[in-house]
This record gives structure tokens, sequence and C-alpha cells, in this order.
């Protein structure tokens, strides 16, 4: 029988290293710029590198592809530039190695920054209008890295004018009771290694609101009908004089509304009112008719002067004496 012979191509793959990131160094201050390099070797194809951070991946990199000493395999390896901020403390940046020898579990490189900023600070009131007699506690919110321990509190550039008042218990600003000369701009300051930052916050101590309590009608019928009994037997005048006397007993300052003398007020108005009706009803009364002379009386019907004067009934010349009385 010959002898048949058959050919298959074998192809090895290599399976990457582990990757490593380089090129940090801890800490980093804020604003600088950080350049970190991921590598690995022994791939057979070459490995695709990536760059993710805070899961979201990196596009603009560096990417480089070399032999290895057996011509068999790669080294590859990729670089990733940018500039920190505060926002980057804490994040983790990872490098993953995709290959196809991996069976869809690639390798991973991880690597938390730690960045180093200035203070931030800012100030919060207890409540958002102060008002006098009430406390208020103003509390510093400081963030940095490395935290700023303990914030400086200041008024007006200076030191605070009461320590017996205005006590400061850690980043807390606590003024037991506030009045018109706590006015001011209160400055709190805060200090790290690598910076201080301060932030203001202007204090302005607001009256207390009067409350005025509500007022009652008097109904015109009942106790406003007594005030003006009383008011007749002595005088308008003297009635308002009256109702006008503060209280003896009542608080000095006190500046809530007058009782006694809106009820004055209000009896004198009806008073007066009550008058005026009274007063035009008996003019009306005493105004209301028709008038006629004596003259007129019984001249209707007459057929010229002489005759209706004779037939008057005030006529002088058969008249009688008439006299009138007012009532």
């Amino acid at each position: 029988m010959p002898v048949k012979t058959s050919k298959a191509y074998l192809t090895v793959l290599g399976v990457p290293e582990k990757p490593q990131i380089s090129g940090f160094s801890s800490p980093v201050m804020e604003g600088d710029l950080m350049q970190l390099t991921c590598k690995t070797s022994g791939s057979k194809p070459a490995a695709d590198i990536r760059w993710f951070k805070n899961d979201k991946e990196i596009k603009d990199v560096k990417y480089l592809k070399e032999e290895d000493a057996n011509r068999k395999t790669f080294t590859v390896s990729s670089t990733l530039d940018f500039r920190v901020d505060r926002s980057d403390d804490g994040v983790a940046v990872i490098c993953r190695v995709d290959h196809e020898s991996l069976n869809a579990t690639p390798q991973v490189a991880m690597q938390v920054l730690e960045i180093h900023y200035t203070p931030s600070v800012k100030i919060i009131p207890s409540t958002p209008f102060p008002q006098e007699g009430q406390p208020l506690i103003l509390t510093c919110e400081s963030k940095g890295k490395p935290l700023p321990e303990p914030v400086l509190w200041t008024k007006d550039g200076g030191e605070l004018p009461d320590p017996d008042r205005m006590v400061v218990s850690g980043r807390e600003l606590n003024i037991l009771f506030l009045n018109k000369t706590d006015n001011g701009t209160y400055r709190c300051e805060a200090t790290n290694t690598i910076g201080q930052s301060s932030a203001e916050y202007v204090l302005i101590v607001h009256d207390v609101p009067n409350t005025l309590l509500p007022t009652t009608i008097i109904p015109s019928l009942t106790t406003a009908t007594v005030t003006t009994t009383v008011a007749i037997t002595t005088s308008p005048t003297t009635s308002a004089t009256t109702s006008s006397v503060r209280d003896p007993n009542a608080l000095a300052g006190q500046t809530g509304p007058d009782h006694a003398l809106i009820g004055g007020i209000v009896a004198v108005v009806v008073f007066v009112t009550l008058c005026s009706i009274f007063l035009l009803g008996r003019y009306l009364a005493r105004h209301k008719g028709t008038y006629l002379t004596n003259e007129a009386k019984g001249a209707e019907d007459a057929p010229d002067a002489d005759t209706a004067i004779i037939n008057a009934e005030g006529s002088q010349v058969n008249a009688e004496e008439k006299k009138e009385y007012f009532i």
C-alpha cells in the first residue's frame, strides 16, 4: 500500500502576564500632571490594554508593542497622562488586559489615587433668620487633605469680643443669645500642610416681630350702648379722656394695642352718630308739611284780591284775636 501523509498547523497562544502599573508616587498634589504606565509581557498575539477611571473608559492613551527576546511573544505597554484635582482623591484607576487566551476573563491591575489639596470652607448657620434674644450656631464645614483641624474664628478681623457668650466647640461657634452688638462679619479659617482657606458670614440680628392680638369689634347694641349712656351722663370729652388712660400695672415699653383707648374711641363715635341721627330726625319732623299764611287761608276761590282779603281766615274785619303757643 502506498504511504499517505497529512499536515496540521499548530498555533500556540502566549498567555499574557498579570499587568503592573508604574509611575504613581503617593501623595500627589492637586494640579500636578500624573503619568501612569501599564505593562504586560508574554502574550501571543499581542494583548490589548484598556484604561478605566470610575468605571468609565479613557480613550486618549498611548500604546506600544515590542517583541520579546524569543521572537515569539510580545510585551505591550500603555501610558495614561492626566492632570489631577481634588475630585480624583480616592478614585480607582484600572488597567485591563484583554486576550483571546484568557477565555473572556481579563486580567486587571488597580491603583487607588491619593490627592492632597487645600481646604475648602463653608459656614452654615443654624437658622436663616437670626433674631434678637435667640441662640445661634455657626458651623464651619471644612474639607481638605490632610484634614484641617482645628479652625480659627474671628469677628471683623479681630478676636471674638465676648468669649463668655460666644463659645467655640470644635468647628462650631455657639452664640448663646443674640443682640444688636453681634452684627458683623464672622470669618472661619482652616489650614493644613498644603495651604489655607477661609469663609465669611455676615450676621444681621433682626428685631423680634410683634405679635398683634386679634381685634374684636364690639356690637353697637351691647357694650357700646352702655358706654354711650356713660358719655351722656358726663361728656364725650370726659369719656374719651378716661378711656385713654393707660393701665398703671402695664409693663413699661409694652407695644401691644391699648384696648381701653380703642373702646373709648368706638364709644365716642357711636354716641356722636346717635346724637346726629336724633337731631336730624327732630329737625325733619318739625319742618314737615305745607305752611300757609293767614291771609292765604280760605282765599283760594276768591275772584279778586280784595275779596280774598275779606274772606281770609286771618282778615282784620271779622277776625278774632288768636294766640299761638309753642310746645
